[in-house]
């Protein structure tokens, strides 16, 4: 079984990226955060200041009370500086999502392994599933890519720029074509190509239309009379611009298929990055990489620590 969660060498600056990805979420908060602690004894007021602080960088508010009363554990009426305070949380968030920093690991012995990707309309998902697709072959994987996003003709054409980019091989259909049939066909193509991964798109779906819900699940059960065991991970892709709705669609998702990870995108479009956060305090599924710009190396794998240290501003 190899593991996905490392950069390729080449890559450099991976930190300095993911602080440039969460630039707008860390002002947010390291501004209010200088504003509550500079100069202050650690009293009620501040602590609720802070907790408000949290609650606004989107980390729900079981996980701002949470906390904010580590932050105030021993320390009332004593001096504490926002560089303490920041310490602090950095290493609080660290720890609360470290269960779910888990690289995406593909097992050999599943060949192709076969990964089924799925999402809400504008996650981005498409465009993940090319930057994923690059990296897999950047890995010296055999890849094959899947337009299962029959619905728009723009996202088969798109999947399909992203398969020359990469090096991968492409299947895909008409647009308006049964989607289910796609990804067996791509499949099938995939084992006679001896290929190692075949990542499959689908159309992005709202998590409360029942109907295309109903599709996706189709999707899954049809590639089993292909091979039993696929599709051998599911992930889910999450748009963090859209807040605390990720926490509903997880859930719906979840109801569907047999989710194995997640993938947040768009953290460097949200001054709320802690959506993150409140995810680890209600769902134990992994989060595998997070999208912190529009570059092919801004899809970086998720690090707990690093994530935590960029969010509130200690390095």
């Amino acid at each position: 079984m190899r593991t996905f969660g490392e950069a390729p060498p080449e890559e450099t600056g991976l930190f300095a990226r993911l602080k440039k990805g969460l630039a707008k979420s860390s002002a947010n908060l390291s501004g209010s955060i200088t504003g509550l602690f500079t100069k202050k004894k650690l009293d009620a007021e501040t602590v609720a200041g802070l907790e408000e602080a949290l609650i606004q960088a989107d980390m729900g508010v079981t996980e701002a009370k949470r906390l904010s009363a580590a932050v105030a554990k021993n320390r009332y009426d004593s001096e504490i500086t926002d560089a303490e305070v920041r310490i602090i949380l950095a290493g609080e968030i660290a720890a609360s999502l470290k269960p779910l920093q888990h690289p995406l690991r593909i097992d050999g012995s599943k060949k192709p392994f076969v990964i089924l990707v799925a999402g809400v309309n504008g996650t981005g998902k498409t465009t993940t599933i090319g930057k994923l697709a690059k990296r897999l072959i950047g890995g010296g994987h055999k890849v094959v890519l899947a337009a299962g996003d029959t619905f728009r003709a723009a996202a088969i054409e798109q999947l399909g720029v992203w398969a020359k980019r990469a090096g991968a091989d492409f299947v895909a259909g008409k647009a308006g074509g049964d989607a289910a049939g796609l990804a067996f066909e791509a499949l099938e193509r995939a084992q006679k190509q001896n290929a190692d991964i075949l990542l499959i798109d689908t159309a992005g779906r709202l998590s409360n239309k029942t109907g295309l819900m109903a599709e996706l699940e189709k999707i899954a059960r049809v590639l089993k009379k292909r091979d039993a065991s696929a599709p051998h991970a599911v992930l889910l892709v999450l748009d963090a611009t859209t807040g605390q709705n990720v926490l509903t669609q997880v859930e719906a998702f979840k109801a569907t298929v047999p989710l194995t990870g997640l993938i947040m995108t768009k953290l460097d479009g949200t001054a709320k990055g802690g959506i993150l956060v409140a995810l680890a305090a209600r769902s134990p599924l992994p989060v595998h990489f997070i999208g912190v710009g529009e570059g092919e190396a801004d899809l970086q794998p998720f690090e707990a620590e690093a994530f935590a240290q960029a969010l509130i501003g200690t390095a």
